[in-house]
C-alpha cells in the first residue's frame, strides 16, 4: 500500500504536471492499475503522451474552445475537469461533421495544454491575487470559557482578492484545530478555496535538509478530501502571505478585545462566523465596493464541498496503568478509562475539544474535555469505577481505587456494612450521572456533618444542594375499589340553620 505522500505525488504528477498514467507508473515504479486507483474517481481516460512543441494545425479552428474549457477547469474540483475524451466528445457535439480531427490529435493537444497550465508548482505568490485563493495563519489570543482563562490561538483564513476574512478560536494550534477551523469556514461559506497558502507549521509539514518538505499523512488526507492545492511559503518569509498576516492583527483588535467570555467554545465559534460576515459590509480600502460585494467573486471561484463530511479526529493506541489511566502530551495530561481496561492497550479518539477512549468495538467508554498547555492536569470520570465497584464491594479496599477516592467518601464507606457499600456505590454512581462527581462528594461531606448514614438522607441532601426535585411516579389505583356517589355540600342551608340558632340564643340571654 502506498503512503499518503506517494499518493499525493502521483496525483500532483497527473493533475499539475500533466503526466500520463504510464509515465507516472514508470517514475514511481508502481502498477498502472494502482495509479488509476488513486487518480480516477470517475470515468476518466489517460492522456496520450505527445512530443513537445507539436502545433496541431488541424485543430486551429477549435483551439479557442479547448483552451477556454481547460482554463475553466482550474476553478473546479479535480474530479470534474475535462479529460481528452470529454473534450473530443464536446467538439463533436458542437461542430458535428465540421469537426474532422481524430481523438489522438485532440489528446495530444490537451496533454500539452495541461502541462502548460499546471507545470508551475513552485511557491511563488502571484502579483495580483485571483478570486477564490486564500491564505492561512494562526494568532495568539486569551479568552474565558466558563470563567476559566485560556491562553489560546485563533485560526485566520483571508481572501486577498476581496480582503474578506474568517476566524475560529481554539485552545491550541495543533493539526486537529487547523482542520476543524478550516472545515467550519468551508461549510459556512459553501465552498473550498482552490489554492491555500500556508507557512511551514510543524503540525503539518517537516522541512528536510535538502530543502524539500514532507507533509503529514493526515494533512495530505485532508487536502485530498477537499481538493485544494496547498502552497507553502519559504522559511522565514511571512511577507509572502502578507494579507493574512495583516488579518491576524485586525481580527484580534476588532473581535478579541477585550478577551471574549462565553460558556462553550464550539458555540462561540459559530457566533464568530456571523461576526465575520457582518464585518464584510465595510468598504474596501482600495477597490470599489464593499468586502461582501467583492467576496461574491471569491465565492464563484470556490470548489464544491465534498459529498461526505470530513471527520476531524486523530486515532492513537495508548497503554493504560493499573488504574486504567493513560497519559498524553508527554505524560502531562492524564485521562481515565474504566477498571476493566487496566494494564491494557486502548484506542483513543482525539478531537480538537475532546479525548474519547474506545472499547474493542469502537464504542465510547468515557468522554473527557481535552487538556491544553504544559501544566500537569488530570481528568477522572468516576462513573465506570463506581459502577464496577458496586458489583464487587468486598474488593473495594484491595483494588487500589479506594485510595483514589476523596477522604470524605472513604469515611462514609467505612461506616457502612459490606451489604450497604454496594448500594452506596450504586447511589453515588446515579448522583454522578445527575450532577457530576463533585456534587456527589459535597452531598457525602454534608451527610457526615449531620451524622446520617442512610441512603434516603444522602439523596435528600444531594437534591437540596443541587436543587433537584425528584420525579414522582404516577399512583396506580388497585382494582375493585367501590364507586362513591358524588357529595354536594349545601353551604347556604348550613348558614341559615346556624344564623337562626344563633339569634335564638341571643334572645334568651337578653
Amino acid at each position: 500500500m502506498l503512503t499518503m505522500t506517494q499518493i499525493d505525488d502521483i496525483r500532483n504528477a497527473f493533475f499539475f504536471k500533466g503526466l500520463s498514467i504510464s509515465e507516472i507508473a514508470r517514475e514511481f515504479k508502481v502498477d498502472r492499475k494502482t495509479v488509476r486507483k488513486y487518480v480516477y474517481q470517475e470515468d476518466w481516460n489517460a492522456s496520450v503522451e505527445v512530443k513537445a512543441k507539436r502545433s496541431f494545425p488541424k485543430l486551429d479552428p477549435f483551439k479557442e474552445d479547448i483552451d477556454e474549457w481547460l482554463e475553466e477547469d482550474k476553478k473546479v474540483r479535480k474530479k470534474q475537469r475535462h479529460t481528452a475524451k470529454r473534450v473530443y466528445d464536446r467538439l463533436r457535439e458542437k461542430y458535428g461533421d465540421k469537426f474532422n480531427c481524430s481523438y489522438r490529435t485532440v489528446a495530444g493537444y490537451v496533454a500539452g495544454k495541461k502541462k502548460e497550465l499546471y507545470q508551475n508548482n513552485s511557491c511563488r505568490l502571484p502579483l495580483e491575487h485571483k478570486p477564490g485563493e486564500a491564505q492561512v495563519d494562526f494568532g495568539r489570543a486569551d479568552f474565558y470559557e466558563n470563567g476559566i482563562l485560556h491562553n489560546g490561538f485563533y485560526l485566520n483564513l483571508s481572501f486577498p482578492y476581496s480582503n474578506a476574512g474568517y476566524v475560529q478560536l481554539f485552545k491550541g494550534e495543533n493539526q486537529e484545530c487547523l482542520f476543524e477551523g478550516l472545515k467550519n469556514i468551508f461549510e459556512h461559506i459553501g465552498g473550498v478555496p482552490p489554492k491555500l497558502w500556508f507557512d511551514n507549521a510543524s503540525n503539518i509539514v517537516k522541512l528536510l535538509r535538502d530543502g524539500e518538505r514532507k507533509l503529514t499523512d493526515a494533512f495530505l488526507r485532508f487536502k485530498q478530501h477537499y481538493g485544494f492545492k496547498a502552497i507553502f511559503c519559504n522559511p522565514n518569509a511571512g511577507h509572502e502571505k502578507g494579507n493574512v498576516e495583516n488579518k491576524v492583527g485586525y481580527h484580534r483588535r476588532n473581535f478579541l478585545v477585550p478577551p471574549p467570555q462565553f460558556e462553550k467554545l464550539e458555540e462561540f465559534n459559530v457566533e464568530l462566523l456571523g461576526i465575520c460576515d457582518r464585518d464584510m459590509q465595510r468598504e474596501h480600502y482600495r477597490k470599489e465596493g464593499t468586502h461582501a460585494e467583492l467576496f461574491e467573486e471569491d465565492r464563484k471561484a470556490l470548489l464544491k464541498l465534498p459529498v461526505n463530511p470530513y471527520e476531524v479526529a486523530n486515532y492513537i493506541t495508548v497503554k493504560t496503568n493499573a488504574y486504567g489511566k493513560f497519559s498524553l502530551n508527554g505524560g502531562r495530561h492524564i485521562y481515565s478509562t474504566a477498571p476493566k481496561y487496566a494494564n491494557t492497550r486502548v484506542l483513543v479518539k482525539i478531537t480538537p475539544y475532546e479525548v474519547i477512549p474506545l472499547d474493542d468495538n469502537h464504542r465510547e467508554i468515557v468522554r473527557h474535555q481535552r487538556f491544553y498547555g504544559d501544566n500537569k492536569q488530570e481528568s477522572m470520570n468516576w462513573l465506570p469505577y463506581l459502577t464496577q465497584l458496586s458489583r464487587c464491594p468486598g474488593a473495594l479496599k484491595y483494588s487500589g481505587i479506594y485510595s483514589m477516592l476523596p477522604l470524605s467518601v472513604q469515611e462514609y464507606l467505612d461506616g457502612c456494612s459490606k451489604k450497604e457499600r454496594s448500594k452506596v456505590l450504586k447511589v453515588l454512581a446515579e448522583l454522578c450521572v445527575k450532577s457530576g462527581f463533585e456534587q456527589a462528594v459535597n452531598a457525602v461531606e454534608e451527610a457526615l456533618i449531620y451524622g446520617v448514614q442512610d441512603l434516603d438522607s444522602l439523596v435528600t441532601i444531594h437534591n437540596r444542594i443541587t436543587d433537584i426535585t425528584p420525579p414522582l411516579k404516577p399512583l396506580k389505583m388497585p382494582e375493585g375499589l367501590p364507586e362513591l356517589t358524588e357529595f354536594h355540600f349545601d353551604a347556604e342551608g348550613y348558614d341559615r340553620a346556624f344564623l337562626k340558632g344563633g339569634m335564638d340564643i341571643c334572645s334568651r340571654n337578653k
